[in-house]
């Protein structure tokens, strides 16, 4: 039997940056494309003369990242990438980029005179940073990080992982990405993706599409994560619910930027970023997505020692 997607080859081709890929149109879009193309070259080129990041946001894929990501970008200490025009979020570089070496990443932030020129103007500490949310998952990226970052302040949201199971789901769907139906996609994904986190971990430049686009279910198991980014960074490390950021976005917002040792600051709106509606979950899948969930929720609050309050 031959599962959809489950080859190593991808469907369709992906944005180095996660979205689906969509050539340049016209004149226009050819010549915005190059001169995204020459900066990337030239942040590159200079990777020694810029900064890196000062916090990492791990994910969860669909639990928020986005939103946190943009409202910290409000915060006058906290600095965007480099180009600024671009407003991108992250690099995808500790999964899915690390072939591009390290010179391209660094390649994505400002350069250090920049940074202190800023920060003289503004008298007082900038920091920045980068979210990509499948480095929770990856099973390289905590690694990868520490050994580019030590220092960095890692943030992980998570959210109900029945929740985020159906939303990563609508999203692929949206995107293109996923052809089957949701209830036909979680009940095959262990067959797309039997193998396919050892052999990253055997092969490190091995890239998965169907490890990072088809797990809906297995992206929710988050205890194997958590220990590895815990193991890894420790105390560096802050777990946050995604439901309490959305019920309590200012508290949450105070608890992220007290960790960063930012000054007290909130933005104007707490606007929820990438929030699509839904049709309602059937209730045969959200039975079957518990029972195959129950035990690692179980295994996360005993890690966290607190009830997530998700079943």
């Amino acid at each position: 039997m031959t599962t959809p997607g489950a080859n190593t080859d991808p469907p369709v081709r992906m944005h180095p940056y996660g979205s689906r890929y969509v050539p340049p149109e016209g004149l226009a879009g050819q010549a915005k494309a190059l001169a995204r193309e020459t900066l990337r070259k030239l942040g590159t080129a200079t990777a020694p003369l810029r900064e890196g990041p000062d916090y990492l946001i791990i994910g969860t894929k669909r639990g928020g990242t986005t939103s946190m990501a943009k409202w910290l970008l409000e915060h006058p200490q906290v600095q965007t990438l480099w180009p600024a025009r671009e407003t991108r979020k992250g690099t995808y570089y500790f999964d899915v980029n690390y072939s591009r070496g390290s010179s391209w990443y660094h390649g994505h932030f400002p350069t250090k005179a920049a940074h202190q020129l800023a920060q003289r103007k503004a008298g007082k500490k900038l920091i920045v940073g980068e979210a990509t949310p499948y480095y929770l998952y990856h099973p390289n990226a905590p690694a990868r990080a520490h050994e580019a970052a030590p220092d960095a302040k890692v943030i992980a949201l998570l959210r109900n992982p029945i929740d985020r199971a159906y939303g990563h789901w609508m999203e692929r769907t949206r995107n293109g990405v996923e052809t089957l139906a949701f209830a036909e996609a979680i009940r095959i994904e262990a067959e797309r993706l039997e193998g396919e986190e050892q052999k990253m971990i055997d092969d490190p430049s091995y890239v998965s599409f169907a490890h990072q686009h088809y797990s809906y279910v297995d992206q929710g198991r988050y205890s194997r994560g958590l220990r590895r980014w815990i193991d890894t960074y420790g105390d560096q490390l802050m777990i946050l619910r995604s439901e309490d950021m959305y019920a309590e976005p200012a508290k949450i917002y105070t608890q992220v930027t007290d960790f960063l040792g930012l000054e007290h600051f909130e933005p104007k709106a707490f606007a929820a970023w990438n929030l699509k509606p839904r049709d309602p979950l059937e209730a045969s899948d959200e039975q079957w997505l518990r029972t195959q969930l129950e035990p690692d929720i179980r295994e996360v609050e005993t890690i966290l020692n607190r009830n997530m309050d998700w079943l």
